[in-house]
């Protein structure tokens, strides 16, 4: 199964939150918590981490706190899960070339590299700015065995 881990999916919350008031408002953890009801402890541990990324700005102070490090607009979904989780790769020989032996005779890694190329594009084509939007119909995606569909 593909799943983000609990970290990231609260980062984008996080960062949805950001975005939704990016006017450079600098945010504390503990306002962060209080707005998302996340816990402090893993909002603290998630903007650090964020920020050492570089995916926010960090200011120390009695006034201190996080910020948006570019505008939502400029930040994509797929750079704060890579940010979070490391790079996107949905099988080992992705992620670590050469690693696997049956990678010299295996028949698919080529379409392995392509979903993960394709995935990744889809991650980066959304932006925290859209994140930060009510969902709107004509953007529902269905799913079903046949695969994905708007609706």
């Amino acid at each position: 199964m593909i799943r983000l881990s609990k970290e990231t999916d609260y980062g984008i919350l996080l960062l949805t939150c950001l975005a939704q008031t990016a006017d450079a408002l600098i945010f504390s953890a503990r306002e962060l918590a209080s707005e998302t009801g996340v816990p402090l402890p893993m909002v603290s541990k998630v903007l650090k981490a964020l920020a050492r990324q570089g995916v926010l700005t960090s200011q120390r102070g009695p006034k201190g706190g996080y910020a948006l490090a570019q505008r939502p607009e400029q930040i994509s979904i797929g750079r704060v899960i890579a940010a979070m989780e490391g790079p996107v790769a949905l099988t080992e020989c992705i992620e670590h070339p050469g690693d696997c032996v049956q990678e010299p005779t295996c028949r698919v890694r080529r379409n392995w590299a392509t979903i993960n190329q394709r995935v990744l594009a889809s991650l980066d084509s959304i932006t925290l700015a859209e994140m930060a939007e009510p969902l709107v119909a004509d953007r529902l995606i269905q799913i079903d065995a046949g695969g994905m569909q708007a609706i």
